[in-house]
């Protein structure tokens, strides 16, 4: 799901970068230090909206960089439990497939699918009465379980439930 947070970043500055353009490059660095990154308890940061506040620089001792912490706004993606998500089909093997949903693989193995499904190696494909999972092949899965990392989030999906599979 998707959420608007309030986060805060210290980013150090060294001192060629003083003067009055400054505002600028510590904008630029926010927009690449957290853009794209994840972290396991606030979720993974999609866009910086808005920087609320800036607060005025420290001076750090003997290296004359200045440590500034940047509060800004940014929209971030936090799977739970029990959410149902549309995903594009990464690989599949013997024990089940990978699916990407935006930043987040979730992992659906051939248990959490319905008893129909029947691993062909020639696709390599899952194939059920009237569903084919296949490499880049839209899926709508349910999350079942997730691992909060310092840095990432791994998933467990199902399949096996009314109205998930193949999306067609």
């Amino acid at each position: 799901m998707f959420f608007l947070r309030n986060l805060s970043h210290t980013i150090n500055l060294h001192p060629s970068y003083y003067g009055p353009h400054m505002k600028e490059f510590l904008l630029r660095n926010l927009h690449g230090d957290v853009e794209g990154t994840c972290s396991g308890k606030v979720g993974f940061i999609i866009c910086v909206l808005t920087v609320t506040n800036i607060s005025p620089g420290k001076v750090l001792p003997g290296s004359g960089l200045a440590e500034f912490v940047v509060q800004y706004q940014a929209i971030v993606f936090k799977p739970y439990k029990g959410e149902v998500v549309d995903a594009i089909v990464t690989s599949v093997n013997q024990i089940g497939f990978f699916a990407d949903v935006g930043p987040l693989q979730v992992f659906v193995a051939q248990k959490l699918m319905p008893n129909e499904f029947k691993f062909d190696s020639n696709g390599p494909c899952y194939r059920g009465e009237d569903q084919t999972i296949e490499k880049n092949g839209q899926v709508r899965l349910k999350i079942v379980g997730l691992k909060h990392q310092a840095t990432q989030i791994n998933a467990v999906g199902t399949i096996k439930e009314d109205y998930l599979g193949q999306i067609q």
